[in-house]
């Protein structure tokens, strides 16, 4: 009795080529996702901070950021710019 492996007779001669071809489009699909996964690592980053520089740290320049934010109204910050100017030495 002979058992046909599907190898011979012209029907399967090309089936090593594509799971040769299939093989390495698994590994090169499998780096890939490696990759994008480590370069879009959703790690939090410590944050940086837009305020001023600490050579800059100018009580006028905080209270018009404040003011800015929203976080004192105009009074407020009139307020404090006039108890800030009658402290400082002229």
């Amino acid at each position: 009795m002979h058992w046909n492996d599907g190898m011979h007779n012209g029907g399967g001669s090309g089936w090593w080529l594509f799971m040769a071809l299939m093989m390495l489009a698994f590994v090169a699909a499998a780096v890939w996702l490696i990759v994008t996964l480590v370069r879009h690592n959703p790690t939090p980053h410590p944050p940086t901070s837009p305020g001023p520089s600490p050579d800059r740290l100018d009580p006028d320049d905080i209270l018009h950021e404040r003011l800015a934010r929203g976080e004192i109204d105009v009074d407020e910050y009139h307020q404090r710019i006039d108890a800030l100017r009658s402290k400082r030495p002229d």
